[in-house]
């Protein structure tokens, strides 16, 4: 048969029409949640509002955004060591800010051990990035370097996981709104070595035309424990709490943290840590 140059191409499948960056700040990432905690956790420990926020490994810089448009005195600083991840939160977040919105806003391509910034009163580490530090000597480091970052009452946020389900391989499944309709959002812990904590995780995503987008992303990290991070954090000069969540009346996470000093030993559990700046 002939080659007919006529012939439609075959559709593309939702997978490959998919943008594995919109689909992690629909799945992974709430940026709303995450500015109410830490403006309002500033604001109850400091009794003022903070306006100037540096979001550390900030990829899209979603949160940036959600600080700016809160209110037009907060400026924000956004670091990453991706510049194509950089790239895209211009293209796709900023993009939708005002004029006067985007010029609160500067995105520095650097690398969070080294960089130089403008002191800011919350700094801010989620989504469990500085897991990427696997040795004491480095996330000491890095813990001493935002210390001096920091206004002399600035707050450092960091968010971090555990419980006995953290220290096995498995697969956890959600179901997720996107504009490729509903998705499955797969987390995988393909791998963790109890020795040296070395942990490797994926997320896949699964469309409704049974295509798949297979290690969207892929992380590997050692999974620190809430103590080792508190004794870092202790020794780089501050004053750590952790703020743990509660649970409402069906036995669901509720959303809501609060500052704790022992908790129920569950199969998963999500905190906050809140370290506040002790001048040196």
């Amino acid at each position: 048969m002939l080659y007919n140059p006529m012939k439609r191409k075959a559709k593309p499948s939702l997978a490959e029409q998919a943008d594995r960056h919109e689909l992690y700040e629909l799945s992974v990432q709430c940026s709303e949640a995450e500015v109410d905690f830490v403006s309002d956790t500033y604001q109850e420990l400091r009794g003022k509002p903070a306006r100037l926020l540096r979001e550390d490994f900030c990829g899209t810089a979603n949160v940036c955004c959600e600080w700016v448009k809160r209110d037009p005195a907060n400026r924000a600083i956004g670091v990453d060591l991706d510049q194509d991840v950089l790239d895209w939160g211009r293209a796709n977040n900023l993009s939708r800010l005002t004029d006067e919105q985007r010029s609160r806003i500067k995105l520095i391509n650097d690398n969070v051990l080294t960089v130089e910034t403008e002191q800011p009163d919350i700094l801010s580490a989620m989504n469990f990035s500085y897991w990427l530090f696997k040795d004491r000597q480095t996330l000491g480091n890095y813990f001493s370097r935002v210390h001096q970052a920091l206004k002399d009452d600035g707050i450092f946020f960091l968010d971090i996981y555990g419980g006995y389900e953290s220290f096995r391989e498995c697969e956890e499944e959600r179901e997720i709104e996107s504009p490729q309709g509903d998705v499955t959002y797969i987390w995988e812990q393909a791998s963790f070595n109890p020795i040296n904590h070395d942990l490797t995780c994926h997320i896949h995503f699964h469309f409704e035309d049974d295509s798949r987008l297979d290690k969207a992303f892929s992380y590997h990290w050692r999974l620190w424990t809430l103590p080792e991070v508190r004794e870092l954090l202790e020794d780089a000069g501050f004053r750590v709490t952790v703020y743990w969540q509660g649970w409402d009346e069906d036995g669901e996470p509720d959303g809501e943290f609060h500052p704790a000093t022992t908790a129920d030993a569950d199969a998963g559990w999500i905190a906050y840590i809140v370290a506040e700046k002790i001048p040196g």
